[in-house]
Order: structure tokens, then sequence, then C-alpha cells
């Protein structure tokens, strides 16, 4: 009988968590270990940033959902990973032995890389939000209350070396949405700041049309653009930017007024995972081969943003490949299939195929991109806008929570349909 246990339950480890329990025998014990006792879907923390979602539409209690399965839950943080004793110690000082271990983390937020950002209980200073928990979309709300009270100019992006950047598209779009929709844009300078060399890079190196069709639709929207942005430090009501040139050469100074900002972090391991000796590299990202088993230790796997990319390309201002859901869910559904083959003995076989498929909320209209594989070159590349793409991202977060509710990986009508499009979680 083995012991697997699961790091991290969120859009990631709770799908591999009922995964694995559809393909392994009952005699094996599942555990999932998480920081919280919740599940929250990140890709609607836009909303609940300007009030569109409460919390409990984009929340879930874990521990009933898993025992419905018979997957064993500890709502506890991980303080240390002893790999070479296959064994976790938790927060209360109790430890935990496993005979594999998937680490689905997801990221340590490092605000902490620019002086003065990010959220003081996320380890900020203070002065610009987050949306990438949902704890950090609901104080961004509490500010947003007050600021339409008294409204003033708005600061959106990323920061250097951030890897996510569709978020912060969509938020600049959902906030002018909002807006507008208040007769409020009119009062409201809006400034898109980021580390991407240019306009819809995305940390992918474009994806279809992606440069054209986003500076039209900033530009639609009034929304000045800085690129190449290095964010120096952040101090109360500025912002502090150096725009490079291509050359990663000073090309101007910035200094940005703003009454309200949201500006996505860098990324880097959480500590328990970094601290592993010969587990990741120097920002902490687990080290994975293409079985997404780490290099150094055989029953450790990682997927999710908690694994170490490297760059699509050498960028002026540092900027990380993102890893979008479909991506993290085909991750996952590989190591579900090397662990099983490994308990039978077999070899390894069974990869990823690293396609990413992308919804972006604007408000009133969408963008979706699909580019398969992830990383260039790419057998399909296209960038689409439209209202079907809104309508899409409703009804996917509606679909995702019903899923885990029925605890459910991978219904066979997403298998067929996703199949129709040429879309598959494993390479064959």
């Amino acid at each position: 009988m083995a012991h697997i246990v699961i790091m991290g339950a969120g859009i990631g480890g709770m799908p591999a968590a009922y995964e694995l329990r559809e393909m392994l025998p009952p005699e094996h014990r599942i555990t999932v270990v998480n920081t919280t006792d919740y599940f929250q879907f990140v890709p609607s923390n836009p909303w609940v940033a300007v009030g569109w979602r409460d919390r409990d539409a984009v929340t879930l209690p874990i521990a009933p959902y898993l025992a419905r399965k018979k997957i064993g839950f500890i709502p506890k943080a991980v303080t240390a990973i002893d790999a070479t004793a296959s064994q976790l110690t938790l927060v209360d000082g109790e430890t935990l032995a496993y005979d594999y271990l998937v680490i689905a983390t997801g990221p340590k937020l490092a605000f902490d890389e620019v002086p003065g950002a990010g959220p003081v209980k996320s380890g900020g200073g203070g002065f610009t939000h987050s949306i990438c928990h949902v704890d950090h979309a609901q104080a961004f709300f509490a500010d947003y209350e007050k600021f339409l009270q008294n409204p003033g100019p708005i600061v959106i992006g990323a920061m250097p070396g951030a890897s996510c950047f569709g978020p912060a598209y969509e938020f600049a779009m959902v906030v002018d949405t909002d807006l507008r929709r208040r007769k409020l844009r009119h009062k409201v300078p809006m400034t898109f700041v980021t580390s991407e060399p240019y306009i819809g890079h995305l940390g992918l190196g474009g994806v279809g049309d992606s440069k054209s069709m986003l500076e039209s639709e900033l530009r639609g929207r009034d929304m000045k653009w800085i690129t190449n942005a290095k964010t120096t430090r952040v101090e109360e009501g500025k912002m502090f930017v150096t725009q490079l040139d291509d050359h990663g050469n000073t090309l101007k100074e910035h200094e940005v007024g703003f009454k309200l900002s949201m500006m996505l972090p860098a990324f880097k391991g959480v500590d328990a995972v970094a601290a592993v000796p010969n587990l990741c590299n120097p920002r902490g990202m687990v080290l994975i081969d293409e079985f997404q088993r780490s290099k150094a230790y055989r029953n450790i796997y990682s997927a999710g943003v908690c694994v170490a990319i490297p760059p699509v390309e050498v960028t002026p201002v540092p900027t990380g490949t993102p890893k979008t859901g479909y991506m993290i869910e085909s991750m996952m559904t590989a190591i579900c299939h090397n662990i099983l083959d490994d308990l039978a003995g077999k070899p390894a076989v069974a990869k990823g195929t690293w396609n990413a498929v992308c919804l972006a909320d604007m408000g009133d209209t969408g963008a979706a991109f699909v580019a398969l594989p992830q990383i260039p070159p790419r057998n399909v590349n296209w960038f689409k806008k439209g209202k079907w793409v809104h309508l899409a991202k409703v009804a996917y977060e509606k679909y995702f929570m019903r899923k885990l509710k029925k605890g459910t990986s991978e219904p066979i009508y997403e298998k067929y349909i996703m199949g129709l499009l040429g879309i598959n979680r494993l390479n064959k």
C-alpha cells in the first residue's frame, strides 16, 4: 500500500487528488495538505475585486468534498520537507510520511522585491494591491468602494520578474468596464505598467495577433501604457519606474501618480519547498524532468506555478513564462499516470502537452488565446476577441466549481469537446 501526499489544493492539486483516486486501487491512501481549509477559484478574483462576485461564489470548503471520495485532508501549512526520509513536518510539529509527494503549492508572492509594493499581510509594503488571492481581491474592493467616492488615477500592471500577465490585462479591462457602468470613467486616468517588452507579449513572446489587438484595446479604452517597465519602488500615491530600451539601457525615468493600484508580483517558491537541497532552482521553483518528476528525488513530482520553466526568450526586464489552468491540469494528469506506472514497476512515459488555453474577461467582451504547445515553436497559435469569451469565462467558472463539487477531474464531455479542438492533456 502506498501513501500519496499532495501539497496544495488549488486548480492543480484538487483535480489531481480526484484523478488519482479514480485510477488507484482503494488500498492506496491519498492525502491532501493545504494551508487553508477552502479552495479558491483564482481566475475569478478580478470580479471579486470590483464587487461582481462575492467570496462564497468563488470558494468552497475542501474537507467534505474530498471525504466523499475517501481522500484524506489536513488543513495545515507544511514547514519542512525531509526529502531523504520522505516526511513532511506540519506547522504544529506533526509529521506526515509519504511514499510519493506531489508538490502543487503554487507560488510565494515576492512583493518584497519591490520596496513599498504589495499587501502588508503578505509581506509587502502596503502601497499596491494584488488579485493573486481572494483575500487580496476583497481588500482591493474595500479600498475601491472608498475610491469611488473620490476617484483619481489608477495604475495596473505587472512587476519585474512577473510571469502571469493575462490577469493584469483582464483586471485593467474589468475596472475600466465597471467605471464606465458607474459613469465615473472620465474621472479616472488609467496607466498600464508592465515588465513585458511590448503590449501583448504575455510572457509567451506573443500569441497570434495579441500585440496589435491588445494595443488597440488599450487605446480604445483610453489607457496609457509603459512597457519594459522596471518598477523600482512604490511610495504612497507614487510609483517609480525605469523604462528600458530594447538593449536594456535606460530610456526614461517615470514617476507615475496614482490613487489606487494593483500590480502583479514576481513569483518564488514557497519556503518549505525552496529549502529542500537540490530540489529547486535559485528562485525556489521545482526542477522537473519531462515526466513532471524531481530531478533529485524520484518519488517527488510537481506541477503548476511552482515548477521551474525557463523564459521563452530573454527580455530587457525579466519576465517569466505563465502556467495556465489547462496546462497545469495536463501536468497533473501526467503525474497521475506516472505514479500508477511506478507502482506497477513500469517506467514513466506520460508527458503533459503543456497546451495553453486562456479565457480573459474584459467586462463587456473578452479575449481568448490558444498556444499549442505553450512553449514555442507551436502547432497552433491564435488570439481572438469577442463577447463570446466573456460568456465562456462565466460558464467556465461555474463548470470548474461544479466539477470540484462532483469530484471529477475530467468529465467525458470535457475530454470529448477538447479532443474535437485538437487539445489533449497527454502527448501520445
